[in-house]
This record gives structure tokens, sequence and C-alpha cells, in this order.
């Protein structure tokens, strides 16, 4: 038998030892070759898989050597050949979601998942259509990127590629083409914020103005009374109203776009995302077993949902908020889970939540999925300050000129006046740990990234991707420390044996 990529260790390329593999006889790897890292490819003479990719060829002993650039087509082709580059299902298996806004971070990601994430299922490629609209990337340019980190690291365990936060069917089509396995649904915009506080006589008159199928009566719950666990939830007439009003056009959407996504997808098996986590009040235990069971109505399948958690989930910090408070919500909303499900309760804007970590995975028993992105563009940043203060001096004095209007879509608390001044500044990298700081890098990305510059200069993008790219180690250094201590609470977890009802009768 062959050593495993022997030939292309005898072909005097700067290869990447760790992306060498074998599979049905053919040679693959990745080679700096002329300041680029390229696709290498040594395959008998003859091979019908060679035609699939584009590049140059030449003559190497028995058999033929391929030199080609990373690109779409080449990533598409090399997914076809190593099947375990495809996206695949995770089911209930712990899960973490490791957005990439840059397409450089994959790397780190697998190195830290390969460190310290025993039992955790990843989803390498995960970005939303807000964020790849503020980028200037594309769904497919987002699992191509995350293709060519898996590969370079070796990774042959199964991956998730997350379509998040998708609010229309034309999302849905585009992520479905590309090829993505999970979708994220995101029906905020028709959650109905007035149901908090409005009297029973205006709940009924909102809920009247709703489809049928979303009354009342139709429901099954009005009057009813559901044990789960430690809860009892009993729905009297406001209870159900007020769910109903806040939640009712939301649960259609999701139900409109699953059905739209099954029909879309034929044959081929997805996982799908429930998210309400971006809505001004907390879902109460009542309003999550109403969304549960309408959606089980409607004949939705989900793996995953997102309420909105008691607290604030504010990007790239801490939780801020009372945390035996939060476990003790959590609680309910596992119970809930486990009851209609079971399906996994999702942590969205979950990165650096530390506080909170043992708190949820205790309660979830393991049925969790972590969902972080801009984090990873956060110790890019980090990177860049300790390898060029100039560069990151602009960007954060530029940062900062952009905060006020880049916030409006996030839920930041950051105040420019707590933030150091750029001449204030005596540790650049320590900035990334400034609370204020932090969330004014984090939420500005979109402007950075796509700043124009004056006569002709390079841009910010150019000078940071060009810098990232020259100093890979120490970008996948940061990121994969950074992500084993995320990490490391959710794969030390010892579950509970966990027992299910086999069927759900509200």
């Amino acid at each position: 038998m062959r050593p495993p990529a022997s030939t292309l260790l005898s072909a005097n390329l700067s290869l990447l030892p760790q992306s060498l593999v074998t599979h049905a006889d053919i040679d693959y790897g990745l080679a700096q070759i002329k300041g680029e890292l390229c696709l290498v490819v040594a395959a008998p003479r003859g091979c019908p898989a060679l035609a699939a990719f584009s590049g140059d060829r030449a003559e190497l002993g028995e058999r033929l050597l391929l030199i080609a650039p990373r690109n779409a087509s080449n990533a598409t082709a090399l997914r076809e050949q190593l099947p375990w580059l495809r996206p695949r299902l995770l089911g209930l298996q712990t899960s973490a979601g490791l957005g990439d806004r840059l397409g450089l971070a994959t790397s780190g990601h697998v190195r830290a998942m390969q460190k310290a994430g025993n039992g955790i299922a990843p989803i390498f490629a995960q970005q939303s259509m807000r964020e790849n609209a503020r980028t200037g990337r594309t769904p497919q340019q987002v699992l191509d990127d995350a293709t060519w980190g898996i590969f370079q690291e070796n990774w042959q365990s199964s991956y998730g590629a997350d379509a998040d936060h998708l609010k229309t069917t034309e999302d849905i089509d585009f992520c479905l083409h590309a090829g993505y396995t999970f979708f994220t649904i995101d029906p905020g915009e028709y959650v109905d914020s007035r149901a908090e506080t409005a009297p029973i006589g205006e709940l009924r008159g909102l809920a009247a103005a709703l489809p049928r199928e979303l009354q009342p009566q139709t429901t099954g719950l009005l009057y009813t009374t559901l044990r789960i666990e430690h809860l009892t939830l009993t729905f009297d007439e406001h209870t159900l109203l007020k769910a109903i009003v806040k939640y009712g056009r939301a649960v259609k959407h999701v139900a409109d776009m699953a059905h739209h996504l099954s029909r879309q997808s034929g044959a081929r098996p997805y996982e799908l995302e429930v998210s309400v986590d971006e809505t001004e009040q907390p879902t109460s235990h009542a309003e999550h077993a109403y969304i549960a069971s309408e959606l089980k109505r409607l004949g939705v399948a989900w793996i995953s949902l997102a309420p909105r958690y008691l607290g604030s989930f504010e990007k790239g910090v801490d939780y801020i908020g009372d945390v035996s408070g939060f476990e003790a919500d959590t609680a309910g909303h596992a119970a809930i889970a486990r009851y209609f499900g079971p399906y996994k309760l999702s942590l969205h804007s979950g990165s650096d939540k530390f506080s909170i970590y043992p708190a949820v995975v205790s309660q979830t028993r393991g049925l969790v999925h972590l969902k972080t992105a801009g984090t990873s563009y956060l110790e890019a940043l980090r990177t860049i300050a300790a390898l060029d203060t100039d560069l990151f001096q602009e960007i954060y004095s530029f940062a900062r000129q952009r905060y006020e209007a880049d916030r409006v879509s996030y839920h930041v608390s950051a105040e420019l006046a707590r933030a150091p001044l750029p001449g204030q500044v005596e540790d650049w990298p320590a900035l990334l740990d400034q609370f204020d700081a932090r969330q004014i890098l984090h939420v500005t990305f979109g402007s950075v990234l796509t700043a124009r510059a004056d006569d002709g200069k390079p841009t910010f993008s150019e000078r940071l991707m060009a810098l990232l790219r020259s100093n890979a180690e120490p970008y996948a250094d940061n990121l994969e420390k950074h992500f084993i201590r995320h990490l490391s609470y959710f794969s030390a977890h010892k579950s509970k044996p966990i027992s299910f009802p086999e069927e759900v009768d509200p």
C-alpha cells in the first residue's frame, strides 16, 4: 500500500503537512506557490476525477500533478471527491456554530475543535444574510471558504453549514443552492411586542385580526394545563391571547418558510432552527410552549430553538443580568424543549457568555447549540493590533466614527464616551478587552470591511486581509485559544440520562 500522499511529498513543493490526504488512490494537499496557497492533486494518468478541477497539469513520475487555485469551482470539485468536506446533519448532539466574517477563520476554528471539542458537533460555515450584505460576501463564498479551512486542517468528522437568520424564501433558495444543511428562520419582524402590556380587551381585538388558523380555539390550548417536569403552565384566556398576539404571526411565518424549504429541498435532508431571540421582551415559558405546540400542529419539525432569554445577550461581551435568575428560567425552557421535542436550546450572540455556560450545560443536559460569529472578527483585530499598530489605530478611529449609525440594528450598550480615545491607548491588543471599545469594533465590521479608500490607496479590507493571510499562524493561534476557552465548558459536560415522552398531546 502506498504511504499517504507519497507522490506529493516527492514533488519538491512547499506543502502544508496537515493538509495531506489520500483518498481513492488520489493525493490531495495545499502548497505555498509563488506566495499563494494552492490546491495540489496527484492522480493516476487518465483519472476522470481530475477533469473536474481547473488548473495547471504536469507529469510527476507515473502520475499527473494538478496545481489549482482555491476558487469556487475547485471547492465544489473537492467536496465531490472528498465526502467528509460536504456539510452534514448534526442531530441532537451538543453543537457550536463558529461564524467567520472574513473567510479566514476556519483553520483556527478546526484547531480549537480538535483540541477542546470532544463531543461537540461543529458548524464551520455560518453567516447571516445581514452579515453577508455588510461584508459583500455570498452564501456560496462562506461555504467555500469554510471548505478550504476544513481541508487545510484535515478535519474528517461531520460538520454543518448554517444559513443563519433567514427572513425570506429567496434567502432559503440562495442557501439551499449553495449546499447548506442547517437553516435558521428568523421571524422577529412578525413578533408583536404590544402584547406584553396590552389589556385583555385589546388582546381580544388583536387576536381577532389574526388568520383563522391562529385563533385561540384552533390551537387546542385554551383552558388547558400542561405539567412539564417542574412546570405547571395554565393557558387561561389572557395567557393564551398574549402568546397568540405576540407570536402568532411569527409562528405562521416560520411554518410558511419551513414548508417552502421542504418543497424546494426535495429529497435532500436538512435541519431547521427557529429563532425568536431578537425581540424586545423575554419569551415566557407559556409562550415557548405555545410556539412549540403550534409549530407541531402546523407540521413543522425543528432541531433547535432560540427563545429570548432573561437578561441581555449583547454582542462580544459576557451575559448581563442575574445569573441565578437566568438558570432558573433556562431550566423551564429546557424542560419544554425535552417535552415537545426533544430539541436543542440555541444561544444566539453566544460568544463570551462565560458566566452562564455552566448553567446552560447543566439545565439542557447537553441539548444545546452555541452560536458565535463576530468574535472571530475581533480576534482578527487582536492579531492586527499586535502586528500593525498603525493599521489598527486607523480602524479603531474609523469605527468610532461609524458606531452610532452601525449600532442601530444591534443590541449593544457601549458608549463612545466610555471607550478610550486613540491618543489614550497604550496597549492596543488589550483594547479588545475593554467593554465599550470591544462592542464598538464588533458592530462596525461591515463599515470597516466595505469602506472605500481615497486616492487609490489600499482599503482597510485589502490591508487587513493581506496582513492576516501573510500571518495566518498568529491569527489561527489567537482563534484557537479563544475558542478552546468557549468549547471547554460544553465538551466537559456530563449529561444525565434523559427520558423523553414518545408522544405529546397538549
